[in-house]
């Protein structure tokens, strides 16, 4: 959210030369957040789970991630007890990966370049992976045996298949084709 007040490049570059600014930005929205994730349980107690959806992550170095990224989606993360704590970041999230525990999240989807055996190693095991077949260039632009051999050498590279969902890496692009789709779920019943 800080990132869409400011602009995505003065975002990048106020963490730099503002760090005290972009810190009280952050706790702004971060407080924000964790208050509305608050004021929603109370009026839908039903609602199992949290969604936080955060490329700029994926843009951050090991060193801003734990300064302007670790303790605020602690923050958000740990507003609610929930079932479900699902964090988007498909664009390279190698950064926060292996913090994703710490932070609380349970469930995570990711830049499709990365392995599921990569990210499994990476999160500790600790944390379910949804994931990870190309989505345009497979899923949107494939054939179904594209998609057949994608999903098969996703699932190849894996030893351990607990803790999978399979989907596509980052998000369902337009324009995949019910035939696509179909391959999809055949291979992974395979």
């Amino acid at each position: 959210v800080a990132s869409f007040l400011t602009g995505n490049t003065e975002f990048l570059m106020g963490i730099m030369t503002h760090p005290e600014g972009f810190h009280a930005l952050l706790r702004t929205v971060s407080d924000f957040l964790a208050e509305w994730l608050q004021v929603q349980a109370e009026a839908f107690p039903s609602i199992d789970g949290v969604l936080v959806l955060d490329d700029i992550v994926g843009f951050l170095g090991e060193e801003q991630f734990k300064e302007f990224a670790l303790p605020y989606l602690k923050q958000v993360f740990g507003a609610v007890d929930a079932s479900v704590k699902f964090f988007h970041n498909d664009a390279r999230g190698l950064v926060c990966a292996p913090y994703l525990p710490e932070i609380g999240v349970n469930l995570f989807n990711f830049a499709f370049e990365h392995g599921l055996d990569e990210m499994k190693e990476l999160t500790g095991g600790q944390v379910a992976l949804l994931g990870n077949i190309p989505p345009r260039d497979v899923l949107a632009s494939g054939t179904p045996d594209d998609v057949r051999a994608a999903v098969r050498a996703a699932l190849a590279s894996m030893d351990d298949l607990s803790r999978i969902i399979l989907s596509c890496g980052g998000g369902m692009p337009p324009g995949v084709s019910t035939e696509n789709i179909a391959a999809f779920c055949e291979a992974a019943r395979a």
